[in-house]
């Protein structure tokens, strides 16, 4: 079998769910891409981890299989980079091996970390040094209940690492972490770029501070590929590896995000929306979350809860499994928000509060699983609205929202989002913006392009382009005032079970 002559560059996106390899040429034109699924181990209500030598072997994997089915050698690879879902925790100990599982960021295991914080006042502190909400899957939430609840593990730390660092160190065996990710892990301090030894005091976690690689750049050149590493996958030893990307900024960079008049919005695990600017703005109604945007080049605002079309995978697996292509057809089939049914997309986590759990609710027996199926399609949409809304506050210029993920792939459900958000959606046709993204920080990194501007310039691909429906707007508008009228009715029953524990009261005053 002949092997071609091109030159390509690797990138390796960790994601929830799946790990992929995707080859792009110099203008990140895809010549293949391989696909593992991850699983997510979850001994404890709450958990959600990953096997760490797992991980590693299914990266192996994935590559070989990728140069294999490619008919690529080593030799033509000539940069490196991963990108990687955002905070969790990564762990190895002072013998640089892995200190259990990985922990990934939808795990929920500190959140009564998260209630003592609050209670202290510490967001209120932390927030103008960090530009970071608190939240359970923080790396110093992880850090702060592995020192409370298993401290023998606390002590063996070596290095703190989030996946795309393990896995960079993996194929290098050279620690760093990535800014455009450590930035959002609240043990780095916003305004001076870097690890602040204040923070990691304030966060009770003071011991850590020794344990943190050093900060590296998304198109710093980290290491080069080992030659153990390079017998095991088919790479050369002496490849580069880049920094490599928080899988939100490789997206929005895939997604042509260049100015404050285009917003992004991610659909997976997570519910995204993101948007980049030059400065840190000082006067804000609300707590944005900042990181730093790729190769330096600004700053990455986002809101983000994970709340997304993940809750569509879970109904799908307990009602018997159909096609992406039979669920549209029976959303499809039904009026637009023609029921009452209404569903709560919080089985992974909620924006609207810690308490709030997912559900259905205006369910009778006239409804069958459409009916389920447009709610989910629909709470997934006003659950975004949430994050939409609070975005177009701090970017009031904006006036397209381009959408990546998988839900992408569904004209319905996209439509969908058009018509409830007023906003045209465009749709860049990449199949995998996490790869992509990575391949092109590898090659910022190995001198193809200047900058990962330069880098966006070079991109070719088709956008599609849905308008919002009018009246369809209007028809959403009732249903999503009913959706929030369904939170705000259960903050008040959440409310008023709390103050029942708290007194021991069981009667119905």
């Amino acid at each position: 079998m002949k092997i071609s002559s091109e030159e390509y560059w690797l990138g390796i996106d960790c994601g929830g769910t799946y790990l992929k390899a995707g080859l792009y040429d110099s203008k990140g034109q895809e010549a293949g891409v391989c696909r593992q699924p991850l699983p997510v181990l979850s001994d404890h209500p709450g958990w959600a981890e990953r096997d760490m030598p797992a991980l590693w072997a299914s990266c192996i994997s994935c590559i070989t299989t990728l140069l294999y089915q490619q008919n690529v050698s080593g030799q033509q690879v000539k940069g490196i980079g991963i990108s990687a879902q955002g905070k969790g925790l990564f762990l190895l100990d002072k013998a640089g091996q892995p200190l259990g599982r990985g922990i990934l960021s939808s795990d929920r295991r500190a959140a009564d970390v998260i209630s003592a914080w609050e209670r202290d006042g510490l967001h209120q502190q932390i927030y103008p040094l960090t530009r970071q909400a608190l939240w359970a899957g923080h790396p110093v939430s992880l850090l702060r209940w592995i020192k409370l609840h298993q401290p023998q593990r606390y002590q063996q730390i070596g290095s703190v690492m989030m996946a795309h660092d393990y896995l960079r160190y993996r194929l290098t065996g050279e620690q760093g972490c990535e800014e455009t990710n450590i930035s959002e892990s609240n043990l780095y301090h916003m305004a001076r770029g870097g690890y602040a030894p204040e923070l990691t005091e304030m966060l009770g976690i003071t011991e850590i501070s020794a344990a943190l690689p050093p900060v590296v750049g998304s198109a710093e050149i980290c290491g080069t590929v080992t030659q153990s590493i390079a017998a095991l996958t088919g790479l050369a030893p002496g490849t580069p590896v880049t920094g490599g990307l928080f899988d939100v900024v490789s997206t929005a960079l895939c997604a042509g995000l260049q100015d404050e008049f285009t917003l992004n919005a991610v659909m997976g695990t997570w519910a995204v929306t993101s948007g980049i600017c030059a400065t840190v703005s000082k006067n804000e109604t609300h707590p944005y979350v900042y990181g730093r945007y790729a190769g330096g080049e600004g700053y990455l605002i986002h809101e983000a809860s994970p709340t997304s079309s993940a809750n569509l995978e879970w109904l799908n697996r307990q009602s018997g499994e159909l096609s992406f292509e039979e669920i549209n057809r029976a959303v499809g089939a039904l009026p637009k928000a023609g029921s009452d049914v209404l569903f709560l997309p919080f089985l992974y986590g909620s924006n609207q509060g810690a308490e709030m759990t997912a559900g259905f609710y205006g369910l009778q027996s006239l409804h069958h699983r459409g009916h389920l199926l447009q709610a989910v399609f629909e709470g997934v949409v006003f659950s975004h609205m949430t994050h939409l809304n609070r975005m177009l506050q701090r970017f009031p210029q904006a006036k397209t929202l381009r959408v990546t993920g998988g839900p992408t792939r569904s004209e319905i459900w996209m439509q969908m989002l058009a018509d409830v958000s007023g906003m045209p959606v465009e749709l860049p046709q990449i199949e995998e913006t996490g790869c992509l993204g990575a391949a092109l920080a590898a090659m910022v990194g190995t001198g193809v392009y200047s900058t990962f501007a330069q880098a966006q310039q070079h991109l070719n691909y088709e956008v599609r382009r849905l308008e919002p429906d009018t009246a369809s707007h209007s028809a959403y508008q009732k249903k999503l005032q009913r959706y929030q009228f369904l939170i705000d009715a259960l903050g008040v029953y959440h409310a008023r079970c709390a103050a029942a524990d708290k007194s021991g009261s069981s009667d119905h005053d």
